[in-house]
Protein backbone atom coordinates (compact mmCIF):
# COMPACT_ATOMS: atom_id res chain seq x y z
CA UNK A 1 0.00 0.00 0.00
CA UNK A 2 0.97 3.97 -0.48
CA UNK A 3 2.24 5.39 2.73
CA UNK A 4 1.32 9.00 2.44
CA UNK A 5 3.07 11.36 4.94
CA UNK A 6 2.38 14.18 7.06
CA UNK A 7 4.34 16.42 5.55
CA UNK A 8 3.35 15.77 1.70
CA UNK A 9 -0.02 15.93 2.43
CA UNK A 10 0.72 19.54 3.88
CA UNK A 11 2.48 20.18 1.02
CA UNK A 12 0.02 18.98 -1.61
CA UNK A 13 -2.77 20.95 0.39
CA UNK A 14 -0.43 24.22 0.72
CA UNK A 15 -0.02 24.33 -3.56
CA UNK A 16 -4.24 24.10 -3.96
CA UNK A 17 -5.01 26.57 -1.34
CA UNK A 18 -1.90 29.21 -3.25
CA UNK A 19 -3.38 28.07 -6.90
CA UNK A 20 -7.15 28.83 -5.88
CA UNK A 21 -5.74 32.17 -5.08
CA UNK A 22 -3.92 32.52 -7.91
CA UNK A 23 -5.84 35.54 -10.13
CA UNK A 24 -7.32 34.07 -13.30
CA UNK A 25 -6.90 37.25 -15.63
CA UNK A 26 -3.39 38.87 -16.80
CA UNK A 27 -3.07 42.11 -14.33
CA UNK A 28 -3.07 45.45 -16.21
CA UNK A 29 0.68 46.81 -16.34
CA UNK A 30 1.53 49.99 -14.09
CA UNK A 31 1.95 52.38 -17.00
CA UNK A 32 -1.51 51.57 -18.39
CA UNK A 33 -4.82 53.88 -18.36
CA UNK A 34 -7.50 52.61 -16.81
CA UNK A 35 -10.13 50.73 -18.65
CA UNK A 36 -13.82 52.62 -17.78
CA UNK A 37 -16.16 50.53 -15.55
CA UNK A 38 -19.05 48.52 -18.23
CA UNK A 39 -22.18 50.16 -18.19
CA UNK A 40 -25.05 48.01 -16.40
CA UNK A 41 -28.19 48.48 -17.46
CA UNK A 42 -31.08 49.35 -14.91
CA UNK A 43 -33.19 47.63 -13.19
CA UNK A 44 -36.60 47.27 -14.24
CA UNK A 45 -39.26 49.50 -12.64
CA UNK A 46 -41.45 46.94 -10.46
CA UNK A 47 -44.78 46.25 -11.49
CA UNK A 48 -47.28 48.23 -9.33
CA UNK A 49 -50.42 46.30 -7.78
CA UNK A 50 -53.83 47.56 -8.94
CA UNK A 51 -55.49 50.17 -6.96
CA UNK A 52 -58.30 47.88 -6.59
CA UNK A 53 -59.88 44.23 -7.15
CA UNK A 54 -59.15 43.36 -10.08
CA UNK A 55 -62.69 42.32 -12.73
CA UNK A 56 -63.62 39.17 -12.65
CA UNK A 57 -62.30 38.17 -16.14
CA UNK A 58 -58.66 38.84 -15.13
CA UNK A 59 -58.80 37.32 -11.47
CA UNK A 60 -56.93 33.67 -11.53
CA UNK A 61 -59.70 31.07 -10.99
CA UNK A 62 -59.80 28.51 -8.23
CA UNK A 63 -62.65 25.61 -7.44
CA UNK A 64 -64.57 26.60 -4.96
CA UNK A 65 -67.90 25.53 -6.28
CA UNK A 66 -70.28 25.11 -3.24
CA UNK A 67 -69.11 28.40 -1.76
CA UNK A 68 -70.64 31.55 -1.46
CA UNK A 69 -69.44 34.53 -3.76
CA UNK A 70 -68.45 36.33 -0.93
CA UNK A 71 -66.15 33.51 0.17
CA UNK A 72 -64.70 32.67 -3.17
CA UNK A 73 -63.56 36.16 -3.81
CA UNK A 74 -61.99 36.48 -0.24
CA UNK A 75 -60.35 33.24 -0.90
CA UNK A 76 -58.81 34.31 -4.43
CA UNK A 77 -57.88 37.79 -2.64
CA UNK A 78 -55.86 36.09 -0.10
CA UNK A 79 -54.72 33.54 -1.69
CA UNK A 80 -52.96 35.84 -3.92
CA UNK A 81 -51.81 38.14 -1.20
CA UNK A 82 -49.98 35.05 0.40
CA UNK A 83 -48.57 34.01 -3.32
CA UNK A 84 -47.28 37.88 -3.69
CA UNK A 85 -49.12 37.99 -7.05
CA UNK A 86 -50.03 40.87 -8.95
CA UNK A 87 -53.58 40.09 -8.69
CA UNK A 88 -53.23 40.17 -4.47
CA UNK A 89 -55.49 42.44 -3.11
CA UNK A 90 -57.38 42.71 0.36
CA UNK A 91 -60.20 44.96 0.02
CA UNK A 92 -60.03 46.38 3.96
CA UNK A 93 -63.65 47.75 3.85
CA UNK A 94 -65.17 44.68 2.91
CA UNK A 95 -63.16 42.68 4.86
CA UNK A 96 -64.06 44.80 8.11
CA UNK A 97 -67.93 44.43 7.10
CA UNK A 98 -68.37 41.28 5.72
CA UNK A 99 -67.89 38.09 7.11
CA UNK A 100 -68.04 35.66 4.38
CA UNK A 101 -65.11 37.34 2.35
CA UNK A 102 -62.89 37.60 5.88
CA UNK A 103 -63.75 34.22 6.50
CA UNK A 104 -62.76 33.44 3.04
CA UNK A 105 -59.44 35.89 2.75
CA UNK A 106 -57.99 34.06 6.42
CA UNK A 107 -58.61 30.65 4.96
CA UNK A 108 -56.94 31.52 1.40
CA UNK A 109 -54.34 33.42 2.72
CA UNK A 110 -53.28 30.82 5.61
CA UNK A 111 -53.54 28.15 2.88
CA UNK A 112 -51.25 30.02 0.62
CA UNK A 113 -48.74 30.73 2.64
CA UNK A 114 -48.16 26.93 3.74
CA UNK A 115 -47.55 25.77 0.35
CA UNK A 116 -44.61 28.52 -0.34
Amino acid sequence: MYRISAVSLMAVFLVGLLASCAPTQPLPSPGAPAKPAPEVAPAPAPMKRPAGPLPPSARPTYNLSGYPPATKEGYIDGCETAKKTRYGFKDEQRYRNDGQYRMGWDDGFSICKGKR
